[in-house]
């Protein structure tokens, strides 16, 4: 058997679609089908390592784990992660492949559609549903030519496609009806269905909006997607996750502090101590201070390492950062944060933007060079005071230093990290380590707090049985069983 499918793209960037797939995707396994997750081409710096040993978006992840599947490079074939001056890393079912600029990649994405087409059909044999999630807008004509991302695999697969817009960002008619009249006839036939995506307020007030736009682009109303507020307690994929609001907590016993630098990666990090109720995760942006108050500092990882420590710089944060040490407080560097952390961060070979080296900060007495394979593996051990642990390494470099004599942890036998002396200031390259609330509620004791509690895993797990409810009562499940081929 060969397993039915449906394409969701949107009308922009951020209009919801790799919730709506992950909510389909819990919602349609808890109705008995196998459901695979699908994305072409991803851009995105925040990754997951999957049990073949690659890495692919972190929304896939997430729906993968919806539908209960194990993570495969198949499920996001392409994935470009942004760097510096060099553009973007080009990641080939689940491998690096090399490094291309915009224009560049224009040229590739021809090549590339075959790799596609094979990890979509590798899913499609293992799978009773694949729900594939476009990229950026179904309008973007000026890219169609070589498009793999939306209708060029649509098209190319036979694929029916369900479009999504978001009513949040106002004129939500127009920009699902206006998809129909600029893109090409054999394109918009493609499109079988819309969504309606973060309405605010009573429903039948947009009811005629909802008869409207089926009457001007012919296509089925699968439903008025109302806003789910726990979107955002749900591990974020694009860093625009990182400009939302989020409430301050006064009555926080914790404070913490993170710097957002502009190659930021892998920061689903945060996630789990956004969650704890007794801890105020503070994003510091460029032209603010880094709070004189806070209990850490928490530098996250980075796909341009020394890009990003001389943003850190420009910003001012390093000042702030010595600051902080000096007054007694505490520092943690994860992947990219603690390379930056060391005396020296070396690129001999433009890694990740032209060869050169450059000062660290000088809180961590090692030095870091970035060569050798990527690491990309799942890994378990325990922390220097005996808490266990299970996360994940996804990383370039090599780091050494009289340091790394005081490991953060121990990894199958091998010290892996490096504390300074006062043992304020810690380095590592796992990541994945706050959500496993063993070392959480030890990294909250070590800040003087206390364990809440909180089972983040289960957490997540419940807020997307939540999602799979909110989907079952607002959209036409069946009639989109009914559309996909």
């Amino acid at each position: 058997m060969v397993a039915r499918s449906l394409m969701f793209q949107g009308t922009g960037s951020d209009v919801g679609k790799s919730l709506v797939v992950a909510g389909l995707a819990r919602a349609f396994t808890l109705r008995g089908l196998s459901v695979a997750p699908f994305k072409p081409q991803n851009m995105s710096n925040n990754a997951a390592v999957t049990a073949d040993g690659g890495e692919i978006g972190r929304a896939q992840a997430l729906q993968a784990r919806a539908a209960g599947m194990p993570l495969s490079v198949h499920m996001n074939p392409v994935l470009l992660k942004p760097q510096s001056e060099i553009g973007s890393q080009v990641v080939v079912q689940g491998r690096v492949e090399g490094n291309a600029k915009a224009s560049e990649y224009q040229h590739l994405k021809p090549r590339l559609l075959s790799r596609v087409l094979e990890s979509f059909e590798i899913l499609r044999a293992k799978a009773d549903l694949v729900l594939v999630e476009g990229a950026g807008s179904a309008s973007e004509i000026n890219l169609r030519q070589n498009d793999i991302a939306n209708m060029g695999f649509a098209r190319a697969a036979d694929v029916p496609v369900v479009l999504i817009g978001d009513i949040d960002r106002g004129g939500v008619i127009a920009s699902i009806a206006g998809t129909k009249l600029v893109i090409d006839a054999d394109d918009a036939a493609m499109i079988r269905g819309f969504i309606v995506n973060r309405f605010r307020g009573d429903p039948a007030l947009f009811a005629v909006g909802m008869d409207l736009i089926a009457r001007f682009t012919s296509w089925q109303s699968i439903g008025l997607l109302p806003h789910f507020a726990d979107a955002a307690l749900l591990p974020a994929e694009d860093a625009l996750g990182l400009s939302q609001y989020f409430a301050r907590k006064p009555g926080a016993k914790i404070r913490i502090a993170v710097p957002i630098l502009p190659h930021i990666s892998n920061f689903d990090d945060l996630d789990p101590l956004e969650a704890e109720q007794d801890v105020e995760l503070i994003r510091v942006r460029r032209g603010e201070a880094i709070p004189g108050d806070c209990d850490l500092v928490l530098l996250v990882g980075s796909k341009a390492t020394i890009s990003d420590l001389a943003a850190l710089r420009q910003a001012g944060f390093d000042v702030d950062i010595a600051a902080h040490h000096r007054r007694g407080g505490r520092v943690l560097g994860l992947c990219g944060g603690y390379q930056m952390l060391g005396k020296r961060l070396s690129d001999p070979e433009g890694t990740e933007g032209p060869p050169g080296s450059v000062d660290g900060l000088g809180l961590l007495n090692v030095e870091t060079v970035l060569s050798g394979a990527k690491r990309l593996e799942a890994v378990s051990g325990s922390s220097f005071d005996g808490i266990s642990f299970a996360g994940y390494e996804m990383h370039i470099g090599r780091t050494a230093g009289a340091d790394c004599a005081r490991p953060f942890s121990t990894i199958g036998g091998q010290a892996e990290g490096a504390s300074s002396a006062d043992g304020r200031v810690v380095g590592t390259y796992v990541h994945g380590l706050f959500s496993d609330d063993r070392q959480r509620s030890a990294w909250l004791t070590r800040l003087g707090g206390s364990s809440s509690g909180l089972d983040y895993e289960a957490n997540v797990d419940a807020i997307l049985d939540r999602l799979a409810a909110h989907m079952e009562r607002h959209l036409d499940l069946s009639g989109l069983l009914r559309l996909a081929t």
